[in-house]
C-alpha cells in the first residue's frame, strides 16, 4: 500500500506523470491482449513475453516528451502521444474483431478509399468495455484541469531523456531476444502477423510494417523487364490444357458473374428450424446444367471482396499486407477477364454494384481492368431503407439494374456484387420472415437470415433471365468472395454444425474457409458436384469453356476441370490445404480425421516441404508480379494493353449510342431483340421498397436506351 502510495504522489512530478501515462498505457494494451485479440499464446513463456512486450516502445514514445524542457511543451505533447498510441490500439481492436487480423500500413494508408459505408459496421463492432480504452485519457485531462495533478515547471535534466530512451531499447532487445528464443527468426518468418504482435506488441509491428512497405516502394520503381523471365517460365510450366469436353461449351454465350457476399460453403443444403437456408442456390448447386464445386476455397488477404475480384479477374494473388485494389489499382497494368473476353471474343462488360465507385477504389481499378461500364450507387435511388450500409439491397439491384443490362450488346461479360449479405447481416423486418439460429452470437443467428434473403434475390433475377430469353443464352457463374463468420465467432457456429465448440480448433478454420462455387448453364446436361479441390485463383482459367485458352497469359491458376489442374490451394497466409493434407502455421493435418500429425515419417515430410516450396514460390512470384508491376513489361499475343482514359463510367451507355449511328452497327442488345420495349415489366420481386417512381428515377442516365456497339 505504501509503495502504490508513493507512486500516487509522484504524479505531480514529470517523471512521475510520464510513468503514470505509462502504467496506465500498459493496462489497456494488456486489455486488447486478454479480451480483444486471440494471440494463440501457448505457454507461460509466452504469457510472459506478452505481459512485458508493451513497455518498451509505450516507454520510447512516451519518452520524447521527456526531451522538452518547458512544462508547457511537455504536458501537451506527452498527452496527445498517449491519444494517437490508443487510436491506433483501438483501430486494430475493431478491425481485428471484423477480420482477425491486425491493420498494416497498406491498410491505413488505402482507408480513405474503402472508409465510405464502414460506419455501420464499425458502430456493430463497438462493446461496452471500450469505454477502457479512453477513460484513462478522460481522466487524466480531467486531473490535470482541475488541478488534481500539478504542472511540475522544474525542466528535466536532458541525461534523464536519454536514461530513458536507452531502457527503452534495452527493453526492446530483451523482448526481442526473448521472442527469437521462443520462435526462431521472428523477423524474417513473418507468415503470421498474429506472431509479431504476439512477441513484439502492436507499435512494433506497425514500425516493422511500415518499413516493409517502403521497401516494396523502393523495389517497385526499380523493376526491371528481365524479372518475369522466371515468372513466364513457372506459369508455363504450371499451366493445365483445358478439359476437352468443356472447352468451349459456352462458346459466344453471355457470361454472368453472381458475387455472393460473404457467402460460405455450409451454407448450402442447410436447414435452420428445418427450412431451407438457401433453397434456390440449393437446386442449382445438384443441378445437371451446373458445375458445382464443393471443396472450393476463397484465398483473399486483407482486402478481403476486392482480393477475391481480382483473384477471379485476373487469376493471380492479392497483396501480403492491404489491398490490391486499394494500393495497386490505380496505376498496375492487368490483363483482366473483360478486357480479355472483348478483345478475343466482342464481349462488353459491365458491373452492377449498389454502392459508391470509390469503394475499394474500384472506380480505378475497373478501368484499368477493361470493364467498360460500372454501374454504381450513383445509378440507383438507394434512398431510406432501400440500401444498408453496404449499398442497395440485392433485391432491389438485380431488379433496378435491368434497364442498364437490357442495352448492353450481347454476347456481353457482366458483374453483380452483392452487398445485403454483409458484417453485421441486418436487415429490416418487412423484407423477410426467415428465422436464423439461437446461438447467443447476433452475427451467426443473422448470418442464416440475410443469406435466405441474398437466395431469394437470386432466384427472381433467374426468373428474369427465363422469361427475358437470356438464361439459355448465358453461362452464369456463381461464387461466393470470402467467409462470412470470423474465427472468432466460429465457436459458436459449431454448434449449428453440430460440433463440440470445445473441440474446436485451427484444422476447422481452416476447413471452414470454403465457399461456393457454380457454372451453371441453363438447358444443357453433363455437369455435377465436383469434388477436386480448387481456389479463387483457378476461376478463370476455368472459363475456357468460352473457348479462350489461357496459356498465353500470366496466370497463377489451373483450369478446375482439367485433369493436370494443380489441387494444392494456397492461402494468402502461406498456409494450404489439399485433398490429404492441410497445414496452418506449420501445423500439419490429416483431412480424413482431423487430427494433428505430429511426427510425420520421412516420405510425407519431404512431401510436406515440396508443397511449402511450391506455396511459397506462387505466392512470392504473384507478389513480384503486383508489386513491381511487371506487367507493363509483357504484352500477349493478341492482347492490347488496356488504357483506362477510354473509359468514362459517368455517362452510362450514352457515348454508346453516338459510336453506333457514326458506324452504322446493328444493335445485339435485348433492348432491340424486343423490339424496342423495356424488358423491366417482366421482372417480378416481392421486394417491399419497390414503387413506380423509383423505377423512372434510376433511368434517369440513359438519354436513348437502345445503344449499338
Amino acid at each position: 500500500m505504501k509503495a502504490i502510495k508513493t507512486f500516487w504522489e509522484q504524479r505531480n512530478t514529470r517523471l512521475g506523470f510520464f510513468s503514470w501515462l505509462v502504467f496506465l498505457f500498459w493496462l489497456k494494451t494488456l486489455l486488447t491482449y486478454f479480451v480483444d485479440f486471440r494471440l494463440g499464446v501457448t505457454s507461460i513463456f509466452q504469457w510472459f513475453i506478452l505481459v512485458i512486450n508493451p513497455f518498451a516502445t509505450t516507454i520510447l514514445l512516451f519518452g520524447i516528451a521527456l526531451y522538452l524542457k518547458k512544462s508547457r511543451l511537455f504536458y501537451p505533447i506527452i498527452i496527445i502521444i498517449d491519444i494517437a498510441n490508443t487510436v491506433l490500439l483501438y483501430l486494430n481492436v475493431i478491425y481485428f474483431r471484423e477480420f482477425t487480423d491486425f491493420m498494416t500500413i497498406s491498410t491505413m494508408t488505402g482507408y480513405s478509399k474503402v472508409n465510405q459505408g464502414l460506419s455501420g459496421s464499425s458502430l456493430a463492432l463497438t462493446n461496452v468495455h471500450d469505454l477502457f480504452y479512453w477513460l484513462d485519457i478522460v481522466l487524466i485531462v480531467g486531473f490535470l484541469l482541475f488541478r488534481k495533478v500539478k504542472i511540475d515547471h522544474r525542466p528535466l535534466n536532458k541525461r534523464i531523456g536519454w536514461a530513458v530512451t536507452s531502457i527503452a531499447f534495452l527493453l526492446f532487445s530483451v523482448n526481442l531476444t526473448l521472442g527469437e528464443m521462443d520462435r526462431p527468426q521472428l523477423l524474417t518468418r513473418t507468415f503470421d502477423r498474429t506472431y509479431l504482435v504476439k512477441y513484439l506488441g502492436i507499435d512494433a509491428f506497425t514500425v516493422y510494417d511500415g518499413v516493409n512497405t517502403q521497401h516494396t516502394d523502393s523495389i517497385r520503381a526499380t523493376a526491371k523487364k528481365s524479372e518475369l523471365t522466371s515468372i513466364k517460365k513457372y506459369t508455363r510450366e504450371h499451366f493445365a490444357a483445358p478439359n476437352q469436353v468443356t472447352f468451349g461449351k459456352a462458346k459466344g454465350k453471355n457470361v454472368i458473374v453472381i458475387h455472393l457476399e460473404s457467402f460460405q460453403q455450409f451454407l448450402i443444403d442447410r436447414k435452420v428450424n428445418g427450412k431451407e437456408v438457401t433453397p434456390f442456390l440449393n437446386q442449382l448447386y445438384h443441378s445437371k446444367s451446373t458445375y458445382a464445386f464443393d471443396n472450393f476455397f476463397h484465398q483473399v488477404g486483407q482486402g478481403k471482396t476486392s482480393d477475391a475480384e481480382n483473384l477471379l479477374e485476373t487469376s493471380t494473388y492479392g497483396l501480403p499486407q492491404g489491398s490490391l485494389f486499394a494500393q495497386l489499382g490505380s496505376e498496375n497494368t492487368f490483363q483482366a477477364a473483360p478486357a480479355i473476353l472483348n478483345q478475343r471474343a466482342g464481349y462488353s462488360s459491365a458491373v452492377f454494384h449498389g454502392n459508391v465507385a470509390s469503394f475499394w477504389n474500384r472506380n480505378s481499378t475497373y478501368k484499368n481492368m477493361g470493364y467498360q461500364y460500372f454501374f454504381d450507387a450513383s445509378y440507383y435511388n438507394t434512398s431510406g431503407d432501400r440500401a444498408t450500409g453496404y449499398g442497395l439491397k440485392d433485391k432491389l439491384l438485380f431488379r433496378d439494374s435491368v434497364p442498364f443490362l437490357e442495352n448492353l450488346q450481347q454476347p456481353f461479360y457482366v458483374k453483380y456484387i452483392t452487398v445485403t449479405n454483409h458484417f453485421p447481416y441486418t436487415l429490416d423486418s418487412e423484407d423477410t420472415k426467415f428465422k436464423g439460429t439461437d446461438t447467443g452470437s447476433k452475427t451467426v443467428d443473422n448470418y442464416f437470415v440475410t443469406a435466405h434473403y441474398l437466395d431469394q434475390s437470386i432466384k427472381e433475377f433467374y426468373a428474369y433471365l427465363n422469361k427475358a430469353g437470356l438464361a439459355k443464352k448465358s453461362l452464369i457463374m456463381i461464387y461466393g468472395d470470402h467467409y462470412g463468420i470470423s474465427n472468432s465467432e466460429n465457436r459458436q457456429l459449431a454448434k449449428v454444425l453440430t460440433k463440440n465448440p470445445d473441440d474446436w480448433d485451427d484444422f476447422d478454420n481452416a476447413q471452414l474457409q470454403r465457399v461456393p462455387l457454380m457454372f451453371n448453364m441453363p438447358g444443357t446436361s453433363g455437369g455435377g458436384i465436383q469434388h477436386q479441390y480448387g481456389g479463387e485463383v483457378d476461376v478463370l482459367p476455368t472459363l475456357t469453356p468460352t473457348r479462350l485458352n489461357s496459356k498465353r497469359y500470366i496466370q497463377f491458376g489451373t483450369d478446375l476441370l482439367s485433369k493436370q489442374h494443380d489441387q494444392i490451394v494456397a492461402f494468402r497466409n502461406r498456409d494450404w490445404v489439399s485433398p490429404k493434407y492441410t497445414s496452418v502455421s506449420g501445423t500439419l493435418y490429416l483431412n480424413a480425421t482431423g487430427s494433428e500429425i505430429k511426427n510425420p515419417s520421412k516420405a510425407l515430410q519431404k512431401k510436406v516441404d515440396k508443397i511449402n516450396d511450391h506455396v511459397r514460390k506462387e505466392l512470392d512470384l504473384s507478389d513480384s508480379l503486383n508489386e513491381k508491376n511487371l506487367l507493363r513489361f509483357y504484352t500477349p499475343k493478341g492482347f492490347t494493353a488496356v488504357k483506362a482514359k477510354a473509359f468514362d463510367y459517368s455517362d452510362g451507355l450514352d457515348k454508346e449510342k453516338a459510336i453506333e449511328e457514326k458506324l452504322g452497327l446493328k444493335s445485339t442488345s435485348v433492348f432491340s431483340k424486343h423490339n424496342d420495349k423495356s424488358t423491366l415489366s417482366l421482372y417480378e420481386t416481392n421486394a417491399p421498397e419497390v414503387n413506380h417512381k423509383s423505377t423512372e428515377s434510376n433511368r434517369i442516365k440513359i438519354t436513348n436506351p437502345d445503344n449499338g456497339r
